[in-house]
């Protein structure tokens, strides 16, 4: 039996999707393109914006009519906050809401007529990672928020904040590296809040994948600017595998609007927070570190004056890069009746200045970075027969194709 597989969203759906298809493949299917005829199609879901409930919708119709004879089955996000609606669209033989991820697998395999043993108990976190590329994989360690932000859908679609244990995830960790993967990105919904539900520490967790051989990386990613401590900040500077590339949201460069959104800083402290990862880890022939940082453009009470101030704001703060996004209204969240709702065509020019901004700000880091010597982690080759990898700061370099890199850290000059 063949199975496909459609994932929409974050890197968690997609270290989930590689989690589920694993556990078919263990069971015997062959995995295949999703544009191919399949007995099993598993469709993970997003529901950030109601434009990612409509492309859900899409694949699943789309899927339907490529095989209107074989088992649909749906899990994330949206199948979570509409699980009726997904389950009345055409073909679809089973909707996963987030308690079920561990019966994903087992529960499948039966509507196609294969017994498979489920797990004695549901987990509070369904543990997963991706293993679909060569150098890097993606481990989930934390799920689920308790934030509550005003225009967010996620404590409801994820549920509360919870975590593996530090053992799961150096058991997964050694997995990972077991299949040859050199890098990880740690991810989660809130991975700072790392094991505040069990007694443990996200610094513990640091300390203890630093430790797992045959991993030569690690990244953090989606991490509160609330959540990073100085003792983290210190311990990742002294000298460890962790990289000096930080994923950090800010959503609004406003205090006003911060507020306003429900979000537990303010832009002194994480203009603050900025600034201290830079002085313990920067310096003469050190690298630059990478700061990705989220901002919403358009949310409610975003006025023209707003807008330019937290424009002004990233300015100053000179990130690598910017995940730009536009407020999307998603029903039941207190922003969604909120007033001084944003035009639409408002939004959009206020992303594509956004997103200007983005260009210039990582062109620059790039240029910071010139003459600095790094590590590069090679990928496989490209259409045009070069390769390409990423050096600690998440730079990417390129070279001409030698299969003899493909998977190695070397030293370049940027």
């Amino acid at each position: 039996m063949k199975a496909a597989f459609v994932t929409l969203g974050c890197k968690l759906n997609y270290a989930e999707t590689s989690t589920y298809e694993r556990g078919f493949v263990k069971a015997g299917l062959e995995p295949v393109p999703w544009r191919e005829k399949a007995d099993l199609y598993l469709v993970n879901t997003c529901t950030v914006t109601e434009r990612a409930n409509a492309k859900s919708r899409s694949e699943i119709r789309k899927l339907h009519r490529i095989n209107p004879a074989a088992v649909i089955v749906v899990t994330g996000c949206y199948a979570q906050m509409k699980p009726e609606e997904v389950a009345a669209l055409e073909g679809v033989s089973r909707v996963f809401l987030s308690s079920e991820k561990a019966l994903v697998v087992p529960e499948s395999l039966k509507l196609l007529g294969i017994q498979a043993p489920g797990p004695d108990a549901l987990p509070r976190v369904f543990g997963a990672y991706s293993s679909g590329e060569r150098t890097r994989s993606f481990l989930k360690v934390q799920d689920g928020c308790d934030n509550f932000c005003r225009y967010c859908t996620v404590p409801y679609a994820r549920g509360r904040s919870r975590s593996i244990p530090i053992c799961e995830a150096v058991r997964q960790a050694e997995e990972i590296a077991g299949k040859g993967i050199r890098e990880i990105v740690l991810t989660g919904v809130n991975t700072g809040d790392f094991g505040r539900t069990n007694g443990e520490s996200f610094l513990d967790l640091l300390k203890a994948l630093n430790e797992v051989e045959g991993i030569e990386r690690y990244r953090i990613s989606s991490i509160e600017p609330n959540l990073i401590t100085e003792a983290a900040v210190d311990w990742i500077a002294s000298g460890t595998k962790f990289q000096p590339h930080f994923h950090i949201p800010l959503q609004a460069g406003s205090d006003e609007l911060l507020e306003k959104m429900g979000r537990k800083y303010t832009t002194a402290f994480f203009a603050d927070r900025i600034d201290y990862i830079r002085r313990a880890m920067e310096g003469p022939g050190k690298p630059k570190v990478f700061f990705g940082i989220d901002v919403m453009a358009g949310l409610p009470g975003e006025t023209d004056a707003l807008f330019e101030e937290g424009y002004r704001f990233l300015e100053t703060l000179s990130p690598a890069f910017l995940h730009v996004f536009p407020y999307s209204k998603r029903p039941g969240t207190p922003a969604a009746t909120m007033p001084g709702q944003v035009p639409e065509r408002v939004k959009t020019e206020r992303v594509a200045r956004l997103e200007g901004l983005c260009a210039e700000l990582h062109a620059r880091f790039v240029e910071a970075n010139r003459g600095i010597k790094e590590r590069v982690l090679w990928e496989s080759r490209e259409k045009d027969g070069s390769m390409s990898g990423y050096t600690g700061n998440y730079i990417r370099i390129s070279r001409p194709y030698d299969p003899a890199l493909a998977g190695r850290i070397t030293d370049v000059t940027i």
